[in-house]
């Protein structure tokens, strides 16, 4: 913390999926959070969304991100998007035992987001990947590449 701190030229992005220890570790001087700061919050289905998010969105922090990685299912996360969520990237699980990412689901966080004027970014498809009803095996190299070429990224006006 003494280095975040002091490098106050730089931006700190800090992702967690145990945003119910946060209070734990704070350094005495957080107050709302630190400016450069923005910390990320992991979810990856329904349920963890339901018990994380409303922790995330009590805690003083200053920029708020949401990580939906892996996607594991459908998640409903638009009642907790607003001014307060900056971005939701979200992504596929990589490895030999990846679970499947559906396109669809990565559809429905994107809609979300852009109802809500929520910045919007697809990262990776994963390493199983479910699109247009045919599943496709992604070499770990090409997950980002096939992510951006289905031209996901939304941005609000004037971002």
């Amino acid at each position: 913390w003494r280095m975040i701190r002091r490098r106050r030229d730089l931006r700190f992005y800090i992702v967690t999926k145990r945003i119910d220890r946060f209070y734990t570790a704070l350094p005495e001087d957080w107050g709302a959070g630190y400016d450069h700061v923005t910390i990320a919050c992991t979810i990856e289905n329904q349920a963890m969304a339901e018990y994380r998010l409303p922790l995330f969105l009590e805690a003083p922090i200053r920029h708020r991100e949401l990580v939906c990685e892996p996607l594991l299912e459908r998640i409903d996360v638009e009642r907790w998007l607003g001014a307060w969520i900056e971005c939701v990237t979200a992504g596929g699980e990589s490895g030999e035992d990846a679970r499947v990412c559906d396109f669809a689901w990565v559809c429905s966080l994107r809609a979300q987001c852009v109802r809500r004027g929520v910045a919007f970014h697809f990262k990776q498809t994963g390493a199983r990947f479910l699109k247009d009803g045919r599943l496709e095996v992604v070499p770990r190299a090409l997950q980002s590449r096939w992510a951006r070429a289905v031209s996901m990224e939304y941005r609000p006006k004037g971002e």
